[in-house]
């Protein structure tokens, strides 16, 4: 931004426009966006109910579900309900404290994601792999230990970012073009050299996302071959335990990748379409995370069903 002078000026608030072209429809739109954000946190709230309360679940695969639950409460909660301000009271100004950090939050959060997701591929590997050592290898302290590490990775990694935001002037324009803070939106406002913190985004991205990624398909390629070898009914029941994970995996790499690369290719500063692809990103694995182990993993299912029979039966007079 520019200061009655004309010199730069460090920014003090930016405006979040929401669904550029859309401003008129925005507020009825943001009644199916809550509703999306209630099912979302309700999914998953039952999802890490249900697992603290049923001792039998006390696993590492559902404990790291837990994880996975909550971290997907925490990241919708971080954008929704500014989001829901900006759409039913034209709430559009952040402070720039207060942008910096929902920006942290938001990338800080998917990057502990990231980590849970290959945590549980992990946990897939060695229970497939190496039965015989899964329950010496996947200890309670030692998953514990996992989730402090995945929470510690995803603060460090992404500490820096808000360091190299908050150095930067600002003199073109405090408007950014989305619903929420994110690092490539507000760096391309500064009008300074950004290519520090371009580089280290990058380096981010490989080092957690890239990684990640190929780490985990690395533990389904060795999953798949110890399958092949395996009696038909033995690879059913395989397949069955893994099929949540792989949702899940897509659910999350897949709008990431697409907004990663729409934000590199897409050079419109008015288009909708990254808009479009960052709502989707912190709302839909949310909201289909608990739907797709509530349906595929037959414990989990199993309990909801006697958690609403529960609720239905004493519920009646």
């Amino acid at each position: 931004m520019v200061d009655p002078s004309g010199n730069e000026s460090s920014a003090t608030y930016f405006i979040l426009i929401g669904l550029p072209g859309l401003e008129e429809a925005q507020f009825w739109l943001a009644f199916p966006l809550c509703s999306l954000y209630f099912i979302a946190v309700l999914g998953n709230l039952t999802i890490i109910y249900i697992v603290w309360t049923e001792h039998s679940l006390h696993e590492p695969m559902y404990i790291f579900l837990c994880m996975l639950s909550g971290l997907d409460v925490l990241i919708s909660t971080s954008s929704m309900p500014k989001m829901m301000a900006i759409f039913w009271f034209n709430s559009t100004t952040i402070q720039f404290d207060a942008c910096l950090l929902q920006m942290f939050a938001i990338h800080s959060l998917s990057g502990m994601e990231s980590t849970v997701l290959l945590a549980m591929a992990f946990d897939r590997y060695v229970a497939i792999c190496h039965p015989l050592r899964h329950a010496t290898v996947l200890t309670l302290p030692r998953v514990t230990k996992i989730g402090m590490a995945a929470v510690v990775r995803g603060v460090a990694l992404m500490a820096p970012l808000p360091f190299f935001i908050k150095h930067l002037p600002f003199c073109r324009s405090n408007i950014l073009s989305h619903s929420y803070c994110l690092h490539q939106d507000v760096m391309k406002l500064a009008c300074a050299d950004i290519r520090v913190s371009i580089i280290y985004g990058l380096i981010v991205i490989i080092s957690a996302i890239g990684l990640d990624s190929l780490l985990i398909s690395l533990s389904y390629l060795l999953i798949l071959k110890t399958v092949l070898g395996l009696t038909h009914e033995a690879q059913a029941k395989a397949f069955s335990t893994c099929a949540s994970h792989v949702c899940a995996v897509f659910i999350f790499y897949v709008p990431f990748i697409g907004l990663s690369m729409v934000h590199r290719f897409d050079k419109r500063h008015d288009s909708l379409l990254p808009v479009i692809m960052a709502n989707t990103y912190l709302l839909v694995p949310p909201v289909l995370n608990p739907i797709v182990y509530g349906v595929k993993t037959k414990e989990i299912r199993q309990r909801i069903l006697r958690l609403f029979h529960v609720t239905t039966h004493t519920s009646d007079p």
